[in-house]
Protein backbone atom coordinates (compact mmCIF):
# COMPACT_ATOMS: atom_id res chain seq x y z
CA UNK A 1 0.00 0.00 0.00
CA UNK A 2 1.43 3.59 -0.98
CA UNK A 3 2.25 5.89 1.64
CA UNK A 4 0.18 8.74 2.38
CA UNK A 5 2.57 10.81 0.78
CA UNK A 6 6.43 10.34 -0.07
CA UNK A 7 8.56 12.95 1.61
CA UNK A 8 11.05 14.21 -0.79
CA UNK A 9 13.85 16.63 -0.51
CA UNK A 10 15.11 18.44 -4.01
CA UNK A 11 18.83 19.56 -4.01
CA UNK A 12 20.14 21.74 -6.82
CA UNK A 13 22.47 24.72 -7.04
CA UNK A 14 19.64 26.39 -9.61
CA UNK A 15 16.84 27.91 -7.96
CA UNK A 16 14.63 28.21 -10.61
CA UNK A 17 14.91 24.43 -11.35
CA UNK A 18 14.12 24.04 -8.28
CA UNK A 19 11.25 26.03 -7.49
CA UNK A 20 9.85 24.65 -10.98
CA UNK A 21 10.53 20.71 -9.54
CA UNK A 22 8.63 21.66 -6.48
CA UNK A 23 5.39 23.15 -8.62
CA UNK A 24 5.55 20.06 -10.78
CA UNK A 25 5.93 17.76 -7.63
CA UNK A 26 3.32 19.52 -6.25
CA UNK A 27 0.70 18.01 -8.51
CA UNK A 28 1.37 14.64 -7.48
CA UNK A 29 -0.68 13.74 -4.71
CA UNK A 30 1.04 10.97 -2.78
CA UNK A 31 4.42 13.11 -2.50
CA UNK A 32 5.54 16.03 -0.61
CA UNK A 33 8.65 18.13 -0.96
CA UNK A 34 9.83 19.20 2.69
CA UNK A 35 12.93 21.29 2.16
CA UNK A 36 15.14 21.99 -1.09
CA UNK A 37 19.22 22.36 -1.03
CA UNK A 38 21.19 25.03 -2.86
CA UNK A 39 24.55 22.43 -2.67
CA UNK A 40 25.86 18.90 -1.01
CA UNK A 41 26.76 20.00 2.22
CA UNK A 42 23.61 21.79 2.82
CA UNK A 43 21.89 18.76 1.44
CA UNK A 44 23.42 16.65 4.36
CA UNK A 45 22.38 19.02 6.59
CA UNK A 46 18.82 19.10 5.16
CA UNK A 47 18.86 15.61 5.44
CA UNK A 48 19.70 15.41 8.86
CA UNK A 49 16.97 17.86 9.91
CA UNK A 50 14.08 16.51 7.68
CA UNK A 51 14.23 12.77 7.01
CA UNK A 52 13.39 13.31 3.72
CA UNK A 53 12.20 9.55 2.23
CA UNK A 54 13.43 9.75 -1.04
CA UNK A 55 16.23 12.62 -2.26
CA UNK A 56 16.33 14.35 -5.67
CA UNK A 57 20.16 15.78 -6.35
CA UNK A 58 22.11 17.15 -9.01
CA UNK A 59 25.58 16.12 -9.26
CA UNK A 60 27.37 19.31 -10.28
CA UNK A 61 26.31 21.22 -7.22
CA UNK A 62 29.55 23.94 -5.46
CA UNK A 63 30.96 23.07 -1.94
CA UNK A 64 30.22 19.39 -2.08
CA UNK A 65 28.66 17.92 -5.25
CA UNK A 66 25.61 15.34 -5.17
CA UNK A 67 28.36 12.31 -5.29
CA UNK A 68 30.60 13.60 -2.43
CA UNK A 69 26.95 14.25 -0.53
CA UNK A 70 25.37 10.92 -1.67
CA UNK A 71 28.69 8.80 -0.05
CA UNK A 72 28.35 11.10 3.40
CA UNK A 73 24.50 10.15 3.52
CA UNK A 74 25.18 6.17 2.99
CA UNK A 75 28.24 7.06 5.30
CA UNK A 76 25.98 8.54 8.21
CA UNK A 77 22.90 5.22 7.46
CA UNK A 78 20.82 8.11 6.72
CA UNK A 79 17.66 6.01 5.46
CA UNK A 80 16.54 8.38 2.18
CA UNK A 81 16.69 6.99 -1.03
CA UNK A 82 18.62 9.02 -3.78
CA UNK A 83 17.95 9.58 -7.67
CA UNK A 84 19.86 11.31 -9.69
CA UNK A 85 18.11 14.00 -11.76
CA UNK A 86 21.05 15.43 -13.93
CA UNK A 87 21.33 17.29 -17.23
CA UNK A 88 23.54 14.46 -18.79
CA UNK A 89 24.46 10.48 -18.15
CA UNK A 90 28.04 10.32 -18.89
CA UNK A 91 30.10 7.40 -17.67
CA UNK A 92 31.85 8.78 -14.96
CA UNK A 93 29.76 10.89 -12.93
CA UNK A 94 27.45 8.12 -13.36
CA UNK A 95 29.02 5.09 -12.05
CA UNK A 96 30.31 7.23 -9.07
CA UNK A 97 26.51 7.98 -8.10
CA UNK A 98 25.34 4.27 -8.00
CA UNK A 99 28.48 2.97 -6.65
CA UNK A 100 27.65 6.18 -3.88
CA UNK A 101 24.62 4.74 -3.25
CA UNK A 102 22.02 6.19 -5.82
CA UNK A 103 19.26 4.17 -6.61
CA UNK A 104 18.07 6.05 -9.27
CA UNK A 105 18.73 7.71 -11.91
CA UNK A 106 17.18 10.34 -14.40
CA UNK A 107 17.85 13.01 -17.20
CA UNK A 108 16.27 16.49 -16.26
CA UNK A 109 14.58 16.20 -19.66
CA UNK A 110 12.35 13.20 -18.07
CA UNK A 111 8.59 14.34 -17.72
CA UNK A 112 6.23 14.42 -14.51
CA UNK A 113 4.90 10.59 -15.24
CA UNK A 114 8.50 9.03 -15.46
CA UNK A 115 9.53 11.38 -12.26
CA UNK A 116 6.21 10.36 -10.23
CA UNK A 117 7.01 6.61 -10.61
CA UNK A 118 10.82 6.76 -10.31
CA UNK A 119 9.92 8.09 -6.99
CA UNK A 120 7.50 5.59 -5.97
CA UNK A 121 9.85 3.27 -7.09
CA UNK A 122 13.09 4.09 -5.73
CA UNK A 123 10.87 4.93 -2.02
CA UNK A 124 10.04 0.94 -2.13
CA UNK A 125 13.68 0.19 -2.41
CA UNK A 126 13.45 -0.72 -5.92
CA UNK A 127 15.80 0.40 -8.50
CA UNK A 128 15.03 3.11 -11.25
CA UNK A 129 16.64 4.06 -14.47
CA UNK A 130 15.24 6.29 -16.74
CA UNK A 131 15.67 4.31 -20.71
CA UNK A 132 18.78 6.29 -21.95
CA UNK A 133 21.00 5.27 -18.40
CA UNK A 134 20.07 1.74 -18.82
CA UNK A 135 21.01 2.32 -22.47
CA UNK A 136 24.42 3.65 -20.96
CA UNK A 137 25.02 1.20 -17.99
CA UNK A 138 24.30 -1.46 -21.36
CA UNK A 139 26.89 0.23 -23.42
CA UNK A 140 29.37 0.27 -20.75
CA UNK A 141 28.92 -3.39 -19.41
CA UNK A 142 29.37 -4.61 -23.52
CA UNK A 143 32.78 -2.56 -23.02
CA UNK A 144 33.23 -5.21 -20.29
CA UNK A 145 34.15 -1.85 -18.07
CA UNK A 146 35.66 -3.12 -14.45
CA UNK A 147 35.92 -1.39 -11.83
CA UNK A 148 38.24 -1.80 -9.22
CA UNK A 149 35.63 -3.05 -6.45
CA UNK A 150 34.30 -5.46 -8.76
CA UNK A 151 37.42 -8.15 -8.64
CA UNK A 152 35.54 -11.63 -8.98
CA UNK A 153 34.01 -13.39 -5.95
CA UNK A 154 32.40 -16.21 -5.46
CA UNK A 155 28.03 -16.43 -4.31
CA UNK A 156 26.92 -19.27 -3.08
CA UNK A 157 23.51 -21.02 -5.18
CA UNK A 158 21.35 -19.51 -2.60
CA UNK A 159 22.63 -15.47 -3.06
CA UNK A 160 22.96 -16.53 -6.89
CA UNK A 161 19.00 -16.91 -6.52
CA UNK A 162 18.60 -13.70 -4.34
CA UNK A 163 20.45 -11.54 -6.99
CA UNK A 164 18.39 -12.77 -9.93
CA UNK A 165 15.54 -11.65 -8.03
CA UNK A 166 17.03 -8.33 -7.40
CA UNK A 167 17.89 -7.63 -10.43
CA UNK A 168 13.86 -8.42 -11.58
CA UNK A 169 12.92 -5.64 -9.26
CA UNK A 170 11.64 -8.13 -6.29
CA UNK A 171 11.47 -6.63 -2.99
CA UNK A 172 12.74 -8.40 0.11
CA UNK A 173 9.34 -9.55 1.31
CA UNK A 174 8.48 -10.74 -2.32
CA UNK A 175 11.97 -12.82 -2.41
CA UNK A 176 11.29 -14.33 0.70
CA UNK A 177 8.04 -15.35 0.12
CA UNK A 178 9.52 -17.09 -3.18
CA UNK A 179 12.20 -18.75 -1.66
CA UNK A 180 10.31 -19.38 2.05
CA UNK A 181 12.75 -17.72 3.77
CA UNK A 182 11.86 -14.74 6.19
CA UNK A 183 12.32 -11.53 5.21
CA UNK A 184 14.95 -11.24 7.93
CA UNK A 185 16.92 -14.00 6.03
CA UNK A 186 16.91 -12.26 3.08
CA UNK A 187 18.10 -8.80 4.09
CA UNK A 188 21.41 -10.78 5.75
CA UNK A 189 21.86 -12.27 2.53
CA UNK A 190 21.52 -8.98 0.37
CA UNK A 191 23.81 -7.23 3.32
CA UNK A 192 26.24 -9.84 2.68
CA UNK A 193 25.83 -10.22 -1.52
CA UNK A 194 26.61 -5.97 -1.42
CA UNK A 195 29.36 -6.64 0.63
CA UNK A 196 31.16 -9.30 -1.41
CA UNK A 197 30.79 -6.59 -4.18
CA UNK A 198 31.81 -3.53 -2.93
CA UNK A 199 28.60 -2.09 -3.67
CA UNK A 200 26.65 0.48 -1.24
CA UNK A 201 23.13 -0.11 -2.55
CA UNK A 202 21.71 -2.60 -4.55
CA UNK A 203 21.53 -0.25 -7.94
CA UNK A 204 25.95 -1.45 -7.21
CA UNK A 205 24.63 -5.26 -6.89
CA UNK A 206 22.22 -4.73 -10.29
CA UNK A 207 25.18 -3.74 -12.14
CA UNK A 208 27.67 -5.64 -10.67
CA UNK A 209 25.36 -8.88 -11.84
CA UNK A 210 24.80 -7.46 -15.43
CA UNK A 211 28.32 -6.97 -15.73
CA UNK A 212 28.89 -10.65 -14.81
CA UNK A 213 26.04 -12.24 -16.17
CA UNK A 214 24.52 -13.20 -13.14
CA UNK A 215 20.62 -11.38 -14.02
Amino acid sequence: MEKASIRVLIADDHGVFRTGLKVLLSQFKNVHVVGEAGNGQELVRRSAELSPDVILTDIAMPVMDGIAATRELVRRKFPSRVIVLSAHGREEPLLQMLEAGALGYLLKSADSVEISEAISTVYHQKPYFCREITERLTEIVSRNYQSPVRAPVSFTDREKEIIRLICHEATSKEIAHALHLSKRTVEGHRTRIMDKVGAKSIAGVILYAVEKGLN
